[in-house]
């Protein structure tokens, strides 16, 4: 049986290995690094998973980001991924209880209000049965080249989201006292 298990509780070193192995070595070069770029993947919504002999599987980030729109506000959100399972141990559900675990945590961890908009750049398809969607992602912006159909949003309620803005890194040392009351919806 699996054990999922805190993101913390992995040697950085495997978790790095297995990330190589997922996307290759040059996955630091992706635009997906750049948004997250200067910040940390946040514990206890982060998780990695262990198959039925103790070997890693799979892991999970999630880490803060800001929607910046046109006016300069930022809107905080929370970026999914990357969600990584070993090659040779794809399509056994490991990324369906990496996700599980993940979303179910946000959830919890919101107290019973709405959860952050999530945001993830990753396959439609796959991520649609979560409620991802590039239906309010139009006018949004990466730092580097991506395919704007793969930039997919999850929220309860899209109207919050800016229709314009670029993804990046949070950065609560910049935030001003207005951009706390962003996000909520």
């Amino acid at each position: 049986m699996a054990t999922l298990v805190p993101l913390s509780a992995i040697d950085p070193a495997m978790v790095e290995e297995l990330l190589d192995a997922s996307f290759g070595e040059d996955r630091r070069a992706r635009t997906a690094y750049r948004i997250r770029e200067g910040t940390q993947w946040l514990d206890g919504l982060s998780f990695a998973v262990l198959d039925d002999e103790d070997y890693l599987a799979g892991t999970i980030q999630l880490w803060p980001v800001a929607l910046i729109d046109p006016e300069g506000r930022k809107h905080p959100l929370i970026m999914v991924g990357p969600v990584a399972v070993m090659p040779a141990r794809q399509s056994e559900g490991f990324g369906t209880a990496l996700m599980g675990a993940s979303l179910g945590a946000l959830e919890a961890n919101a107290g019973g209000r709405p959860a952050l908009p999530q945001v993830m750049i990753g396959d439609p398809e796959y991520y649609g049965r979560w409620d991802f969607t590039a239906a309010h992602t139009g006018g949004w912006h990466c730092p580097g080249p991506y395919d704007p159909a793969r930039l997919l949003v999850r929220t309860a309620n899209p109207a919050v989201l800016p229709a314009e803005g670029m993804l990046e890194a949070w950065q609560p040392a910049t935030q001003s006292a207005g951009d706390t009351a962003q996000g909520n919806d």
